[in-house]
């Protein structure tokens, strides 16, 4: 299998659309190498390689109603874009200097990165994922051990998806195998030797790369229900609750009964808190959960996100509705 890594790179409102490599003229230039890139309506230039750090990438407005092409000069000392509506073709001067003074000012190691997240390095959020996970390195010694506890800078990788989703952000199981591999294979060519544990701020760049860069939006909920629904009497999209619950366990990473149900005893507060918290109470019996009386004949997407998964939808104007927690109980 092919080993790829997830990295972030420049981010301005809307996926990247067409890029290209600045030319080189020399042997040393290759040392280090940018890319100019277009999105729906900006014009931006991006350091490389990229490793998510926000300070390596700038973009401005090039063309308001949305930007059709990108094409630079032959020496790379300018670059062109063409509007689409507007009519208009626009020349811009790429400044690199003006760039790599940005990435200076802007700070070594973790610096640059702890303003990716609300708050910062003193934030509420930051706080929070420290705490995670530290108290991860409890869980996997058992919370109500008597033995001496072994502190460490570390945590397994097995530990790595429980954190993640305490902090908000839920891959997939096939995303989760992703960041195994790339964190066990990170070393492997320098030193030959797996790597089977991560220190905080090795997670905090895992996250950071992996977690959707524009957040979950009601906008991609929704098109789920459009496709897998049905149009009800009132006009909605809905899925049926015996076609829900089916789906979920046998279409792509289906969940057996026991896992459903579970997490649907869960969600609904029917399981103490902090259930399960431990891998030893992993073969504890959940409390039985009758699905016609939790859940309706007909689930819409914004029942599926706010009364199910109990999350809030946000609306900023201009922009598509967004959904963010409430409440970590799963």
């Amino acid at each position: 299998r092919e080993l790829l890594k997830t990295l972030l790179g420049p981010v301005y409102g809307s996926p990247i659309e067409q890029i290209q490599i600045l030319p080189v003229k020399t042997a040393t230039e290759l040392q280090k190498r940018y890319l100019v890139f277009i999105n729906r309506d900006k014009v931006g230039l991006q350091i490389l390689p990229v490793d998510g750090n926000p300070h390596k990438t700038s973009a401005l407005i090039c063309h308001p109603s949305g930007v059709a092409g990108l094409t630079l000069s032959y020496d790379g000392r300018y670059a062109f874009t063409a509007g689409g509506l507007d009519r208009s073709v626009v020349q811009w001067e790429i400044n690199l200097s003006a760039l790599e003074a940005a990435v200076s000012l802007g700070g070594e190691d973790l610096t640059p990165f702890y303003g990716l997240v609300a708050g910062g390095r003193e934030g509420k959020f930051y706080r929070e994922l420290e705490d995670y996970f530290y108290y991860s390195q409890l869980r996997s010694q058992g919370i109500d051990t008597m033995e001496t506890r072994k502190v460490s800078e570390h945590i397994c990788l097995s530990e790595l998806p429980f954190v993640m989703r305490a902090i908000g952000f839920y891959p997939s199981e096939e995303k989760i195998e992703d960041m195994f591999n790339e964190i066990r294979f990170s070393e492997y060519v320098d030193t030959g030797k797996l790597i089977d544990k991560i220190n905080l701020p090795d997670f905090f760049k895992v996250y950071l790369n992996h977690r959707p860069p524009f957040g979950n939006t009601m906008t991609g909920i929704q098109q789920s229900f459009d496709i897998l629904g049905f149009t009800n009497s009132k006009g909605e999209k809905v899925i049926r609750r015996e076609d829900f619950l089916k789906l979920l366990l046998t279409k792509g990473e289906h969940m057996t009964e026991e896992e459903m149900s579970d997490c649907f005893a869960t969600l609904f507060g029917l399981n103490p808190e902090g259930w399960k918290s431990e891998p030893a109470a992993s073969s504890v019996k959940g409390s039985e959960i009758c699905f016609e009386k939790e859940l309706p004949d007909e689930i819409t997407a914004e029942i599926f996100t706010t009364e199910i998964l109990g999350l809030t939808i946000s609306q900023d104007s201009g922009q598509d509705p967004t959904v963010s927690e409430v409440g970590r109980n799963v």
